[in-house]
């Protein structure tokens, strides 16, 4: 690409990205966002944990923010050393691409153009990843790594959430 072409570019991206930045309500405010507290993300984990338990599954359960970090993390008495990084990594998956890892790993052996999404650094495409949403907005994720299967870890995340579901509105 030859200078001239380069500049008209660079120059166009750049008004582009001034006019998207004038369009946005409250660009150049401070954003205000609603996210996981720790005493819900402990919720969360402990009734995660006590669901699984109570189909008899160790499991490890991770509560991530709406930026993938860790808030909490539990792990049942026999639970695998590995459902810690698994739990993890499903909850990192499901918050950032703000939905669940079961549908996400479907899509990728279904859909040649999201077969790619297993190579995501940090991306765990097993069932057990669930979004926490208050309302529509995603503020979190729960990632549940050690039950016989990931849509048992699915099941016991939902359960979880169902619980705390007064606290999310």
């Amino acid at each position: 690409m030859n200078t001239p072409i380069r500049a008209t570019l660079a120059v166009a991206l750049i008004g582009a990205s001034a006019l998207a930045q004038a369009q946005t309500p409250g660009s150049g405010a401070v954003l205000s966002e609603r996210n996981v507290s720790l005493a819900l993300a402990n919720q969360i984990a402990a009734a995660t944990v006590a669901a699984c338990s109570a189909g008899g599954y160790n499991v490890t359960a991770t509560v991530v923010d709406r930026a993938g970090h860790v808030r909490a993390m539990q792990r049942a008495d026999n639970a695998g050393p590995h459902t810690l990084e698994a739990s993890r990594l499903k909850a990192y998956t499901s918050a950032s691409a703000r939905n669940t890892t079961l549908a996400m790993m479907e899509a990728s052996q279904k859909n040649p153009a999201a077969a790619n999404l297993k190579d995501i650094p940090g991306y765990l495409l097993l069932g057990g990843g669930v979004p926490v949403r208050a309302g529509n907005e995603v503020i979190g994720a729960v990632g549940v790594g050690g039950a016989p299967g990931g849509h048992l870890d699915e099941q016991c995340a939902m359960a979880a959430l169902e619980q705390v579901k007064a606290a999310l509105q």
